[in-house]
């Protein structure tokens, strides 16, 4: 969107982008059906979370629904579906069960992601066609002990072979779904690489790997919190002898496969989750349009009138978020990294939320294991931890845009050492600040965009993307690179950066809908007018926070107290009965 630099890209956001067409919205709509009687009528989400394992019957539906290759070719077995068709499939998927999405997601949205975006000819012909059928499964492998979040630091390592045709591997990985059953593993190992100065380093590759070349064993089954149908074990690899042409993209390239691979498969799991809170909704409804208390449907209370709304409001900004993302995919942006980002966390927490409130309305038969609730929200908590924690990806959000506005200002850094060759720029810049510091507002107007009765909204959202920009602008002056070290400041910049996203995709969204006259139009500019207010409160906090001289203070008796927290082991004050 250009948010960091005070911009948008209005083309990519207005109207609310649709890539299908009329082709694949009719072939769209046919799987909907199917797919959700199957999730109704076939699966048990309640056996699958008891047994720690999918119905064996359930898994066979899965193969014949071609649910395994959802987006690989038809070339290659698949079913060849958009991004946007995909996740309006697996939102069905997460409405109704959170562990079979799980086990689907790790085999095709990274497990085999890889072969899809790096994979030559020859590897997609070899592997895809098996993959795409549920016929061999597949997992990624990238987690070890001493490297969680921080990706650079794994140690399995895969030296060439003397005669240059293997790469030996040997190395383990923890919490790998599919780990115990896949059978074909991308792979993540150091690799030692010499530069053209003859220097020689470590550096990750990524690797195609067969259960079959030997070597490679799984640990049991983890017993985990929640997703408990999805199998997730360790793997071992011992002199596992891979050939070359296995490799995924180049030596030494592994980091940047993964990233890719990550950020590609994110863009799913908002839509899913949008699907998980849907179900949750309707959930809490039934409940609270039957529940009679002091004499009434509690649905008539206020409390739960606030409750239902705020649950239907995130619900809604998930999927704004979701596929507004999905579409630009499909219209070909390479950029969409950050909105991937922003997408998982949001729908990740708003989903926690979600289930709270449902569980909350719905008493203590919430809390029963016959609700389905508990299951729900047991499966939930991995989703803010798992494919980038919320926190790392929150920094992922904040420096990945300070370094695209980092560039933008050295640009104009450079046109002020040439004034008379820059002086329309730098007369723009001038102003700029003029009107900033009278208080009048110079950013863009958004109108011209969206429905008349959303002009109050999109004069909010255009002057948090101003206060943004400037925000950012300064926060580079005044730390410069040194703004890596500042996460306090780089996690109030993420939420910022969370609320106006979702501020333009609500915004874009309710406006095609009022435009179109389509029906529940009101309601989503009721829940957008809503959203925007107190997005706009929150992004004024946020920004505030970062210059605030008490809020510095704050920062530094947060990092005393955390340090005397790890020094003592726990916490550090007396007890009020003094034992």
């Amino acid at each position: 969107m250009g948010l960091f630099c005070g911009q948008i890209n209005p083309e990519q956001v207005f109207p609310f982008p649709n890539s299908l067409s009329p082709e694949q919205t009719e072939a769209l709509e046919m799987y909907i059906d199917p797919v959700t009687k199957f999730f109704e009528e076939v699966n048990n989400a309640d056996k699958n979370d008891s047994m720690a394992a999918i119905e064996d019957h359930t898994f066979e539906g899965l193969k014949e629904m071609g649910a395994f290759g959802l987006q690989v070719s038809t070339e290659h077995n698949g079913l060849g579906l958009s991004n946007t068709q995909y996740a309006r499939i697996v939102e069905i998927v997460g409405e109704y069960d959170l562990g079979i999405g799980i086990a689907l997601g790790a085999h095709q949205s990274i497990g085999f992601k890889g072969i899809l975006l790096f994979g030559t000819p020859e590897q997609k012909a070899k592997y895809l066609p098996k993959l795409a059928v549920g016929k061999t499964l597949a997992a990624f492998c990238l987690t070890e002990p001493s490297s969680g979040s921080d990706a650079s630091s794994i140690r399995s390592k895969a030296v060439l072979s003397k005669d240059g045709k293997h790469y030996i591997l040997n190395g383990s990985k923890i919490w790998i779904s599919n780990g115990g059953i896949a059978e074909i593993f991308t792979v993540f190992a150091q690799t030692p690489v010499t530069d053209a100065d003859g220097n020689t380093t470590d550096k990750i590759t990524a690797f195609v790997v067969e259960r079959g070349f030997g070597g490679v064993s799984s640990g049991p089954p983890e017993n985990k919190m929640g997703i408990k149908c999805s199998n997730t074990a360790e793997v071992y690899f011992e002199d596992v002898k891979i050939p070359v042409e296995n490799i995924l993209g180049e030596v030494g390239g592994g980091f940047k496969v993964a990233m890719n691979i990550l950020n590609n498969g994110r863009f799913g799991m908002g839509a899913a989750l949008s699907g998980t809170m849907k179900g949750l909704i309707k959930k809490a409804v039934d409940h609270a349009a039957n529940r009679q208390q002091f004499g009434d449907y509690i649905h008539k209370y206020g409390v739960i009138q606030e409750k239902l709304a705020r649950m239907a409001m995130q619900q809604y900004v998930s999927e704004c978020m979701a596929y507004m993302l999905c579409a630009n995919m499909d219209a070909g942006s390479t950029e969409f990294q950050i909105e991937a980002a922003i997408s998982k966390i949001y729908a990740s927490e708003a989903a926690w939320f979600v289930a709270d409130e449902a569980i909350q309305i719905s008493g203590g038969m919430g809390y029963m294991r016959d609700s389905g609730l508990e299951r729900v929200m047991r499966d939930l908590r991995i989703f803010r931890i798992f494919e980038g924690t919320n926190d790392i990806l929150r920094l992922f959000i904040s420096l990945t845009g300070l370094q695209n506005a980092g560039k933008h200002l050295k640009e104009l850094q450079k046109a002020f050492k040439n004034p008379g060759g820059n002086f329309g720029t730098i007369m723009d810049i001038v102003n700029k600040r003029a009107k900033r510091m009278v208080g009048v507002s110079s950013a863009p107007s958004l109108d011209q965009y969206v429905h008349p009765s959303m002009k109050d909204s999109a004069g909010k959202t255009a002057k948090a993307i101003e206060d943004f920009g400037f925000s950012v602008e300064d926060l580079l002056i005044k730390h410069g690179k040194k703004i890596v070290d500042q996460q306090f400041l780089l996690w109030r910049l993420a939420e910022a950066t969370i609320d106006i996203y979702g501020m333009v995709a609500t915004l874009s969204k309710s406006s095609k809908s009022l435009s179109d006259g389509i029906e529940g139009a009101d309601y989503e500019a009721k829940l957008c007018k809503v959203f925007v207010n107190e997005a706009s409160t929150r992004i004024t906090k946020n920004l505030a926070y970062l210059k605030s001289s008490t809020e510095k203070e704050n920062i530094e008796s947060l990092k005393d107290a955390s340090k005397s927290v790890i020094e003592r082991g726990s916490v550090v004050q007396r007890h009020p009965v003094g034992f």
